[in-house]
């Protein structure tokens, strides 16, 4: 007899732990001296949530999601909020009252930025009359006693009531009213100007006797310019997850949750066509998903986005950045696309010899199919704290004064006269400890996943181990006695060796978006940052790997991360010849199928996007993009959650198989029946058995 790295451990002693239910209920694997391994890095990962904790209550404190959508006006009220100095509750557009503020702030060389430029919230963007001279004057205070609704049905206009030194303020565009002299329209909830002056109001406004108004390009510019700045971009999209919330559970949760249910239920009973449907499906998903991009972009029909809330003169075209990255995105997935399809196509017939495994072992462990609901519930509740602090964090600047250096004088209604202190506009001001914030905030959900999606795992693999080691039971399918030991066996000894596994994942992905985001800024230097791009890929890879079936041996030995590794590693290089047809092509089955279930939420979440809810009003988002990725991540995170039943199903009796054999003397004692029959039907207990000679 060939002894084994396990050789004390597996297959040689009877249970003693009281998990005799099932037969043996896996033979001596459960029996091994466990106890809690890893315990520091357990310390760490308590005291990571802890710091989550803190850090997400940062948020909450100091975040306000309205400002991601909304600007502020010249007195640092967030539009649209009801919590500032004024009820805006109503007034959610921004709007600059002097068109010679905005066309300053669009020269070069000017100190005069367009946040210090005087503003107020509206409920629309005015319009200049057809017969006469519209105002929007300040908000109404001091001598102005009217109401903020009188000021609101009035159209925000009391020039009537202005005395005669307010009206010559007032006529120097120094406040507290100021003519509608251009129309504009409302573009991501900021009155953008067209530069196309209202002829018969300029006239009316000369003849007043009013102050010479510039006419130029650069007012359209300025404004256009200043909304399209990343950050205020960057802003938008996330202000676009908040705002399509109820996509996110329907198309990042419940849609991958029935999808993933069903996609088990069909392999196990059409084993035989699941590779051509999963296949034909995945690729006739990879073309809708690139068409909606291309509709999106405006290149297929009339479905552009449009940065332009509501109804608007339709000889006005207004274009943002937003659109440009559609259309990035569409060339991109445009190439993903074709090498996708063609792929698939390729390995059609090399996947057909996996699928008959994968079905035998869903027909063995049907009642593991449930599990992934518990961990499933968990990370709900998770990612709905998650995605509720990340939006409080992106929105967690202070709205200070600016410091200007600039001639901005206007009349204060307040003070009862022309006023040149403190006239500098408010802006949001992000400090870097808020940046580290976020980053640590991104970083943890990421742990926090693979750890959720790592306890899963070792919970299934230690149910199927059971299973194994039992010779298949008497039962014709694993009961759940197994899952909830396996369950307690976890809690009790292994959440430390977890938390270090998935803690060892993260590391190197982030290094790789970071330097995937350095590749993009610095055009010089992709031959040197792709290859090590490349290179931390490939090793974050293996790292998945080896963790994959680090778990699978933390649950057979209960030994600790490290030592759980250096065994899987060792049994694998032992038997490589072994298991690699059935192993790497059976991943790639469920691969396709966790991209089909990731893909058709992604398209859901397109046709969710597309309706008139989310296209106009107050809910119109600025573009689909973010949502619809944030849909296709979440649909994948749920699609591994209940695929693991399989690959982990999979994983563990080929390593239990593998260990069986050089225990034996090359047969398998305690393969299941079920196995031998479709290996040995196959041809390949003897490719399995014999790979290396």
């Amino acid at each position: 007899m060939r002894g084994g790295p396990l050789g004390a451990v597996i297959g040689r002693y009877p249970s003693s732990n009281g998990d005799s239910q099932m037969g043996n209920s896996g033979g001596g694997i459960i029996r091994g001296n466990r106890k809690c391994r890893d315990v520091v890095f357990l310390i760490v990962f308590i005291a990571f949530w802890v710091a989550m904790i803190v850090n997400s209550s940062f948020g909450f404190n100091q975040g306000n999601p309205l400002r991601l959508t909304y600007g502020v006006d010249y007195e640092g009220n967030v539009c649209g909020s009801k919590h500032s100095k004024r009820d805006l509750r109503e007034l959610q557009i921004k709007y600059w009252m002097n068109p010679n503020q905005v066309y300053e702030s669009g020269q070069k060389n000017s100190q005069f930025k367009l946040a210090d430029a005087r503003s107020i919230c509206l409920m629309e963007c005015p319009f200049p009359s057809e017969d006469g001279l519209n105002w929007v004057c300040d908000y109404p205070d001091g001598a102005i006693h009217i109401s903020m609704d009188e000021w609101i049905d009035r159209n925000y206009d009391f020039f009537e009531f202005l005395t005669p030194e307010m009206r010559n303020s007032s006529l120097q565009l120094q406040g507290p009213c100021y003519p509608v002299i251009f129309p504009s329209v409302n573009v991501h909830w900021s009155c953008q100007f067209i530069a196309r002056v209202s002829n018969v109001s300029l006239r009316h406004w000369q003849q007043m006797g009013g102050a010479n108004i510039n006419e130029d390009i650069i007012i359209d510019k300025s404004i256009h310019k200043s909304l399209n700045s990343r950050s205020v971009v960057l802003q938008r999209y996330m202000a676009d997850i908040g705002k399509s919330w109820p996509v996110l559970i329907v198309c990042g949760g419940m849609v991958p949750l029935f999808l993933s249910i069903i996609w088990l239920l069909l392999i196990r009973h059409f084993v035989t066509g699941m590779p051509w449907i999963t296949v034909i499906l995945f690729n006739i998903l990879m073309v809708s998903f690139t068409m909606f991009y291309y509709l999106k972009a405006g290149w297929i029909g009339n479905e552009a986005i449009s940065p332009i809330i509501g109804e608007h003169d339709p000889y006005v075209h207004v274009s943002g950045r937003e659109q440009s990255h559609l259309r990035a995105v569409t060339i991109l997935m445009t190439a993903v696309m074709i090498i996708s399809v063609l792929s698939s196509l390729a390995i059609i017939r090399r996947i057909l010899m996996a699928t008959s495994v994968a079905a035998k072992v869903i027909g063995e462990v049907q009642a593991l199919i449930i599990f992934p609901i518990i961990p499933y519930a968990i990370l709900a509740v998770f990612f709905m704290f998650w995605f509720s602090a990340t939006l409080h964090l992106f929105s967690a600047g202070q709205i200070l004064q600016n410091d200007c250096k600039s001639n901005c004088c206007a009349y204060d209604l307040g003070a009862d006269r022309i006023s040149c202190d403190k006239c500098c506009g408010y802006s949001i001001h992000y400090t870097p400890h808020i940046a580290i914030a976020i980053l640590f905030h991104l970083f943890g959900c990421y742990w926090a996943t693979q750890f959720f999606i790592a306890s899963s795992s070792t919970v299934i693999a230690g149910s199927v181990a059971s299973y194994y080691w039992a010779r298949g039971g008497t039962q014709q399918d694993i009961p759940f006695l197994p899952v909830f030991s396996s369950m307690k066996r976890l809690m009790r000894y292994n959440l430390g060796s977890i938390a270090l596994g998935s803690l060892i994942v993260s590391p190197f992905e982030s290094v790789r978006y970071i330097l995937e985001s350095v590749r993009r800024k610095l055009k010089g230097s992709n031959i040197t940052s792709r290859p090590s791009e490349c290179c931390l890929g490939c090793i974050g890879w293996t790292v998945k790997s080896i963790n994959r079936n680090a778990y699978i041996m933390i649950a057979i030995t209960g030994k600790s991360f490290c030592k759980a590794s250096e065994i899987a590693t060792g049994l694998i290089m032992n038997n490589i010849l072994r298991i690699g047809k059935v192993n790497v092509i059976g991943d790639v089955i469920l691969f396709l199928g966790k991209l089909c279930v990731s893909l058709f939420s992604a398209v859901f979440a397109f046709l969710m996007l597309d309706t008139h809810k989310y296209r106009s009003a107050h809910n119109k988002i600025s573009s689909p993009l973010f949502p619809v990725l944030v849909c296709w991540w979440l649909g994948y995170i749920v699609a591994t959650l209940f695929f693991a039943v399989v690959e982990m199903s999979i994983d563990t009796i080929i390593l239990s198989f593998c260990q069986d054999s050089e225990e034996h003397q090359g047969t398998a004692q305690y393969a299941p029946p079920l196995l031998m029959e479709t290996l040995d039907d196959q041809n390949e207990m003897q490719r399995l058995t014999h790979g290396s000679s």
